[in-house]
């Protein structure tokens, strides 16, 4: 699988907005699964750990992203920084109790995941964090550095993605085996469709398959961010962008052009703008344009999570516009 980069800088991808959800859920189900088998789900120490392979890669990284962030030590036998760094990494993996899985790749006997990632020289050292990866630094780094970087890297897993890391337990005994995948839920089947038709660009077939699940359970969480997202596609899909932004600074009363001009910043990653320009719509108009402007910012709260730090901002500033 070829790897997508992730920027910590606070740009929305609306691909890893989907996949933090779906992260989210699957996290949540596999503690209640253990639950409900009267496990806790908690791994040994020594668990935190991991050497992964290409055939292991989808397993051990792909869909242990899901839970836990995953950090990737690209090495070699023969390279001696990789001595120094790795076993920093080590213990700093079972030290961090959990925030984080380390899996390492030997690069002699993983060249593909190598020109995957493309890691031009090792030390490399990599994150997967709900499927979505980033590099995180490449070559020798001190700790002071790497536990910079990891603090950062657990603090955008939990606040974006809502991952929380892995259950320790000293007495665990170690096994070296992925948790149990959690049983597929009532509405798996039409949620795969609508995930295959968004990456499929079908996005009137993603609209439908997500409206089929909130028919049937109007509260469904995955399913609302996805129909949020699918519908925010559609209606930029054929927008000109040039045209749309001048229109918008041409007639700031303008509401249908301040939408407009919302969703493509959205789908742009300025999440600040989009929600500004929608307030500021709010607070210029009155009635029905008024309404259009509320609504439209609500929907792209949707879009980007009641989580985020910056929906929450915004909703002070709509209610001080509002009222």
């Amino acid at each position: 699988m070829q790897p997508r980069n992730m920027s910590m800088s606070g740009v929305v991808d609306l691909a890893a907005v989907k996949a933090a959800q779906e992260a989210k859920a699957k996290a949540e189900q596999a503690r209640a699964q253990a639950a409900r088998e009267g496990g806790t789900g908690a791994v040994s120490p020594a668990d935190l750990v991991i050497d992964v392979d290409e055939a292991g890669f989808e397993s051990d990284v792909l869909q242990r992203s899901a839970e836990v962030p995953v950090v990737i030590d690209f090495w070699a036998e023969w390279c001696e920084p990789c001595k120094q760094l790795s076993p920093v990494l080590e213990r700093l993996a079972v030290e961090y109790n959990g925030r984080f899985l380390l899996a390492k790749i030997d690069v002699d006997a993983n060249q593909l995941l190598m020109q995957q990632f493309g890691v031009q020289g090792i030390p490399a050292v990599f994150a997967v964090v709900a499927g979505q990866a980033l590099p995180l630094f490449q070559g020798a780094a001190g700790e002071a550095q790497i536990r910079q970087t990891l603090d950062q890297l657990v603090q955008v897993a939990e606040q974006r993605f809502g991952l929380t890391g892995l259950a320790v337990d000293p007495d665990a005994e170690p096994d070296g085996q992925a948790p149990a995948q959690p049983q597929a839920g009532p509405y798996e089947g039409l949620l795969n469709a609508a995930a295959q038709a968004l990456d499929a660009g079908d996005l009137a077939g993603a609209v439908r398959a997500y409206q089929n699940v909130l028919a049937d359970d109007p509260a469904h969480p995955e399913a609302k961010l996805g129909l949020a997202q699918a519908e925010l596609l559609q209606r930029v899909q054929d927008l000109d962008p040039h045209k749309v932004r001048q229109e918008a600074a041409e007639k700031p009363s303008d509401v249908p052009a301040q939408i407009a001009a919302a969703d493509l910043d959205l789908v742009g990653g300025h999440v600040e703008d989009a929600f500004g320009r929608l307030i500021e719509a709010v607070r210029r108009t009155a009635g029905e344009d008024r309404d259009a402007a509320r609504l439209r910012l609500l929907e792209l709260f949707e879009v980007v999570g009641s989580e985020d730090p910056r929906v929450a901002g915004a909703r002070r500033a709509l209610a001080r516009a509002l009222f």
